[in-house]
């Protein structure tokens, strides 16, 4: 059976904002945001939608402390499951002047030691959801748009059928990749929206956060 996904980042879309049309979102099984955008955006989606938004932080997030997103779920260093689906997020951007949901190699690679347990335990993971793209693939040659190594690592040791990032926005230039394929991994950039199509597994559907619950 197939789902489908709505995936956006870092650029609030005209499409669905200032153009809406509630049959924009018919037959959309699952919202995923990659960060950058305003909560009040996710807001809405989540109104309209009827089906789960989720999301991590980007790197210019920091109202969400004050001000996060009503009806959605930030799946932050947790392992949230919908449908025998594992997704898995690690929000925010590479350090480079210590705002709001960035971190150092060092920080994002502790973090994802953290998630060894909750790893183990559900047997790998199916999805990655990041604000950064991993290091070396389609990343940036700058440090505030240059991807994780330990990203990276972590895609080569999981396998995830799917990654998706921001971050490095497609209008950077012509060489950026809407989509791309590492290993046996899909990748998509989910500059402001993309919609797509992703078997998952003919399980009763369920919704839970491991490492906590909502």
């Amino acid at each position: 059976m197939k789902l489908r996904i709505l995936a956006i980042a870092d650029e609030e879309s005209k499409y669905y904002w200032d153009f809406f049309e509630k049959s924009k979102l018919e037959g959309i099984d699952l919202i995923i945001s990659c960060g950058d955008l305003a909560p009040q955006y996710l807001s809405f989606l989540a109104t309209y939608a009827k089906v789960p938004v989720l999301y991590v932080h980007g790197n210019h997030d920091g109202c969400y402390d004050d001000t996060p997103p009503d009806g959605c779920e930030s799946i932050e260093d947790r392992i949230y499951e919908y449908r025998g689906l594992r997704i898995l997020g690690l929000g925010g951007s590479m350090c480079y002047n210590f705002g709001a949901y960035q971190y150092t190699e060092s920080q994002m690679k502790r973090r994802i030691r953290k998630l060894a347990m909750q790893l183990k335990l559900r047997k790998g993971v199916d999805i990655l959801v990041c604000h950064s793209p991993a290091f070396g693939i389609n990343d940036g040659e700058d440090l505030p748009h240059r991807g994780f190594a330990c990203i990276t690592e972590l895609l080569i040791k999981q396998k995830p059928k799917l990654f998706l990032h921001g971050h490095v926005h497609l209008n950077y230039g012509r060489n950026m990749k809407r989509e791309d394929t590492y290993m046996d991994t899909r990748i998509i950039n989910a500059y402001e929206r993309h919609v797509f199509e992703m078997e998952f597994p003919d399980v009763p559907e369920k919704k839970q956060l491991f490492g906590g619950t909502k």
